[in-house]
């Protein structure tokens, strides 16, 4: 059998996420002494004098996205090296992600599936007919 799985490569810049402006400042309570250390000795140099019980503003995503790729198995040896093969997938909502990777988990063909078709059955079959929420959508 054939399967399928995602595989995450980012983004992991927390610059990626604020120039979509998909980030946000929360307030935090200190409350153990590995995260006063933390706080003390960080580059920013903004909390020296934090305690345990102080307040603090952290920047957080708002909004998490994922892409990578989508790892095939299970291929012909002669024809794909060591029977696998990939396909590039682009930065989607986090939620797609998650619901896609499942459905891929799941999958499993006797012929290899075209990524528009992984694409348009996971969509049909998962998300309803709706479409995935893909990053490109929110920076144009």
């Amino acid at each position: 059998m054939i399967t399928y799985s995602t595989n995450f490569m980012g983004p992991i810049s927390m610059e990626w996420y604020r120039d979509r402006g998909l980030t946000r400042m929360v307030e935090k309570t200190c409350e153990s002494e590995i995260v006063r250390n933390m706080l003390r000795n960080s580059k920013k140099l903004k909390y020296l004098d934090i305690e345990i019980g102080d307040t603090y503003e952290l920047e957080e995503i708002a909004v998490s996205y994922a892409g990578g790729r989508i790892d095939i198995r299970g291929l012909d040896e002669e024809d794909y090296y060591n029977g696998w093969d990939e396909y590039g997938l682009g930065v989607m909502h986090g939620e797609d992600w998650d619901l896609f990777s499942d459905w891929l988990d799941d999958l499993a063909t006797t012929e290899q599936l075209g990524y528009d078709t992984l694409i348009s059955t996971f969509e049909a079959e998962v998300l309803n007919g709706r479409k995935i929420r893909w990053a490109d959508d929110i920076t144009d």
